[in-house]
């Protein structure tokens, strides 16, 4: 019960964020200039070969008008149909899904791999001491450089000296395990180095803060062995912010890596939304801004949860 009154709040919250985000991308499509007949026939349409494509696809309606039948079909679990291929967008979104969600974990994989062991030990050896200063310049590189510049960079090293990777074309990895990660792995480093920067960053914060307490000090005093300090200690209690940003960064992965599936021509989510916004497909558009706003909430309330199981205190 208890967590249940804990959660209800934020399922309420989460709901009115994802209305809130559906109006907004609606709203913002049909603010952008050049609409799908102007992409569809040209920059020479006639005004009456508009008006028969917009009658075509109800964008002659109101705005109010065309955003009811939308919601209304969404309620219904109708995404829409892409205008271009005539295909239902959620089962092209679910075909491309695992795509993503390869990409997502590789990169959160290299976070995890990295950010922690270099956050912990930053955080233990205090500042000053050898080998703080590298995990600082990791973290400031990785948290100021943009992912597409890294990408960019990337790219070139790798397309003039291959060193086993190979810069596109992408290989799904039931066909060829290997040609996928030599394919997958460097869009996958573009996207870590983000989160190798953020976790090691959280990581030593909550880590230093942790240290300061008193019931480390009295640790210490009992004998307790340095390893079960950091263990039992230092740890859990430095989980929840790192928690925290690992759910985020996760729901960014998930919802915005479009940038690097451009880039290196990654046939997932990312790219197929950056195509229906470049068709003015707004049906894509749509459905891909809102489910990313979907995996980004369930995420985070996810993170809300893990909070109350980690620290029972937060929940009461």
């Amino acid at each position: 019960m208890r967590l249940f009154l804990y959660l209800l709040p934020r399922v309420a919250a989460a709901l009115i964020t994802l209305l809130g985000v559906s109006v907004l991308v609606f709203l913002a499509l049909r603010l952008i200039p050049g609409g799908y007949a102007d992409i569809l026939l040209g920059p020479f349409v006639t005004p009456e070969a508009r008006e028969a494509i917009s009658q075509r696809y109800g964008l002659d309606q109101p705005v109010a008008v065309q955003y009811g039948r939308w919601l209304i079909a969404l309620l219904q679990g109708d995404f829409g149909v892409s205008m271009v291929t005539q295909k239902p967008v959620i089962h092209e979104f679910l075909r491309r899904a695992p795509v993503t969600l390869e990409l997502a974990f590789i990169a959160l994989g290299l976070a995890l791999l990295v950010g922690l062991p270099l956050g912990v030990a930053s955080g233990i050896r205090r500042a000053g001491r050898k080998g703080l200063d590298a995990a600082r310049v990791v973290g400031a590189i990785g948290a100021s450089v943009p992912d597409f510049v890294i990408g960019s960079v990337l790219i070139f090293i790798f397309s003039v000296w291959s060193l086993w990777f190979r810069v596109g074309g992408y290989v799904p990895f039931t066909e060829d395990p290997v040609g996928n990660l030599r394919t997958m792995l460097l869009p996958g480093l573009t996207l870590a180095l983000f989160g190798i920067a953020l976790v090691l960053r959280t990581t030593r914060d909550a880590v230093l803060r942790v240290m300061t307490e008193g019931y480390i000090t009295a640790a210490v005093a009992r004998g307790e062995r340095p390893g079960a300090i950091i263990r039992l200690h230092v740890l859990r209690n430095a989980a929840i912010p790192v928690v925290t940003v690992v759910t985020t960064y996760f729901g960014f992965l998930l919802g915005g890596a479009v940038v690097v599936e451009v880039l290196f021509s990654i046939p997932g989510f990312g790219l197929y939304t950056f195509n229906g916004l470049l068709n003015r497909d707004y049906a894509i558009v749509q459905a891909g801004v809102l489910l990313a706003a979907v995996v980004f909430v369930l995420i985070n309330m996810t993170a809300d949860f893990l909070y109350a199981v980690i620290d029972p205190r937060v929940g009461s």
